[in-house]
Parts: structure tokens; sequence; C-alpha cells
């Protein structure tokens, strides 16, 4: 399996750093076949990436999230406009398809935080259980679709 996890956020604003901050815990357990990147938006330059692997993951702080985090599949039909600096992530697919011909299985992970907006560094406590039960859920999930692909 090849996949890509694109984590992404301004670190720089609080609990808005946790897509950042989940990619880079689950880029130290060095999975097999799963690139990480870290940005602070998704961009037009993305659909290359995304178009060169099975399955993408976008983890992304979530104002709307109820609980500590949500994983959900995303449909590129979803899309809404694209602009020329940033993309929404079902938009990121889109584009993979219309400039690459391929468009990987895509999933949305949204983390919860409570502190955002605010120029600071670090993330609120929320954010961090946020962090911890995302990553034991990422790392049985990927295991599982390792193993289903093999």
């Amino acid at each position: 399996m090849t996949a890509l996890l694109i984590g992404f956020g301004n670190p720089g604003r609080g609990d808005d750093g946790l897509g950042p901050a989940f990619a880079e815990r689950i880029a130290a357990l060095d999975l097999p076949g799963l690139t990480v990147e870290v940005d602070y938006q998704l961009t037009v330059e993305h659909a290359l990436m995304i178009s060169e692997v099975q399955t993408v993951i976008f983890a992304d702080a979530a104002l709307d999230a109820v609980e500590p985090f949500y994983f959900r599949a995303l449909n590129e039909a979803e899309a809404q406009t694209i602009g020329s600096h940033s993309v929404s992530p079902e938009a990121a697919l889109r584009l993979s398809r219309l400039l690459f011909g391929k468009a990987p299985q895509g999933f949305v992970l949204g983390l919860a935080g409570s502190e955002y907006g605010a120029v600071s560094e670090g993330l609120s406590d929320a954010a961090r259980r946020s962090l911890d039960l995302a990553e034991t859920y990422f790392s049985g999930w990927y295991d599982a679709q390792c193993k289903a692909a093999s």
C-alpha cells in the first residue's frame, strides 16, 4: 500500500497547529508505505503527490469536531471552488483527477482543540488529548489497511 498523510495548519496559532503536530507524530512511527507531508495549507501543488498514491489522509484542526477527532471518507464530488493558494481536501482530490487522471481514496482526520486564532505556540490540553486518541486510532487503522492490501 502507498499512502500520503498531509498534516496542515498553522502551529503559530495555537490549536490550529493540530494537523502538523499529528503528521509529525505519525512520521516518527516510520510506517511502511506512508509518506508524511506538513504544510500551512493545501495548495494546487499537492495534487501531484496525491496522484502518486493509493490513499491520502488529510489531517487538520476541526472546529466542527464534537468528539476529540473524527475520521471520514472524502468524496471529490463535494469539492467547492478551487482557489490558487488554498484548496479543500475534496478539491485537492478533484485536481489530482483533472490534472493527472488519478484520484486515490481520500480521508480527512479532523482534530478537536479548544484554543484557536491567538498568536501562540503550543497546544491546549484538549488538543493534546485529541492527538493521543487520534494517533492510537490511526496506527490501528493503517495497520489494518496494510494487512488488507497484502
